[in-house]
């Protein structure tokens, strides 16, 4: 007589097919709420406090820079800083300070 154990066995591979995508789904749900939907949301908050820059504003810009919008544009700021009047991209500001220098 011979044994058989094992070799007549056949299925059960429709159960790791099912496991593998919902690890997928595991994953592509870990990846959107931890990195993709927090980025959204900052680029959004960047984007509204942008629209909302007005004359009198204390900003700083990518480069750095400090200083205080003098006159307010669609697309430019001009920021004076020191003695000295810049003409800014409004998409460079990086942040609108507050009372004292502090950031809102």
């Amino acid at each position: 007589m011979i044994p058989t154990t094992g070799l007549l066995q056949t299925g059960g591979g429709g159960g790791n097919l099912t496991v593998f995508l919902i690890q997928i789904g595991a994953f592509i749900a870990i990846f959107y709420f931890l990195l993709i939907r927090p980025q959204r949301k900052e680029q959004q908050r960047h984007q509204t406090m942008l629209k909302a820059l007005v004359k009198g504003d204390e900003v700083i810009t990518n480069g750095g820079i400090i200083g205080k919008i003098v006159r307010a544009e669609e697309d430019r700021l001009t920021v004076r800083t020191g003695q000295i009047e810049v003409i800014v991209d409004r998409g460079r500001i990086a942040r609108r300070l507050g009372d004292k220098g502090k950031e809102e």
